[in-house]
């Protein structure tokens, strides 16, 4: 492999740094930077003005190429998100995950849409494009027979809604990623890279994520992220197929660290990618 794409983290990952710290910002980026990623995918502001995250990043050399913003903020206020992350200078604006009341076989799951073609609508006409990042549940058969993850992309227009595949979920859900990858090529420009280990049948996968759901019955299994290389996941062919489909980042994300800290798997997972030539 001759080619590579430039490599970011989602600072959702970084979170117990900057949550309760955020002039830490400075410090936290530059770590970042040190550990040889490119850039930065945000999950929120931590109260810091997006100007001064702006010209923090530029100084770092550090380049903002995304932002996962809750729907809730989208529908509430999009002109501001807007406003906000052009500043800022992202790229891509995400919709990270869609509460159970907006999924696929609830009533709110027609109107969700309408307010992603809505919000993708205004984000193309700002010079922007929207993503959406899928976890496993979006993997729903629905009664064509399809997936509620295609129904999505079906539904909203590629010029609206582009495919941020989280690789990790989609192998979670018992499909193979670089399929994904594959049959939406163009339309995924960036492509998250998520380990774990999986035994069983683990239940409430999301409480992981610092989001509580319904147990629907009894925790037979186990599962836990990884850094990139230190789990399940098979990584040359999905980074193989990143570059076939015209990708133009790959985004490290680890949810949860355990006994790690989080700095250190933002380490593991970027030693990893390099040896790979990335």
């Amino acid at each position: 492999m001759t080619k590579k794409l430039p490599v970011g983290i989602q600072v959702y990952g970084l979170r117990d740094l900057l949550e309760n710290t955020p002039e830490q910002f400075p410090v936290v980026m530059k770590q970042v930077k040190e550990l040889g990623y490119d850039g930065v995918e945000l999950a929120g502001l931590y109260g810091l003005d997006p100007t001064f995250i702006r010209d923090t990043l530029a100084e770092i050399g550090l380049t903002p190429l995304s932002a996962h913003v809750p729907l809730a903020d989208m529908t509430a206020d999009i002109e501001k998100v807007i406003a906000d992350y052009q500043l800022i200078g992202v790229d891509y604006l995400v919709v990270p995950y869609l509460p159970e009341e907006y999924r696929h076989l609830t009533p709110g799951y027609p109107v969700v849409i309408e307010e992603m073609k809505k919000i993708g609508a205004a984000v193309k006409a700002a010079g922007m494009k929207l993503l959406y990042h899928n976890h496993n549940f979006e993997f729903v058969r629905l009664e064509n027979g399809t997936f509620g993850f295609d129904d999505i992309y079906r539904q909203v227009p590629a010029d609206l809604l582009m495919v941020e595949p989280d690789t990790c979920w989609i192998k979670v859900a018992g499909q193979d990623p670089v399929e994904y990858i594959h049959k939406y090529g163009s339309r995924c420009e960036v492509i998250h890279l998520k380990d774990f280990v999986k035994e069983g049948n683990p239940q409430n996968l999301y409480k992981l994520i610092g989001i509580e759901t319904e147990k629907k019955e009894e925790d037979t299994g186990f599962f836990e992220f990884r850094p990139v290389g230190f789990g399940q996941m098979l990584w040359e062919p999905i980074l193989n197929a990143s570059l076939e489909a015209g990708a133009k980042w790959v985004v490290v994300e680890q949810d949860e660290h355990y006994d790690l800290p989080p700095m250190e798997c933002a380490r593991r997972s970027r030693e990893y990618l390099k040896i790979l030539g990335w």
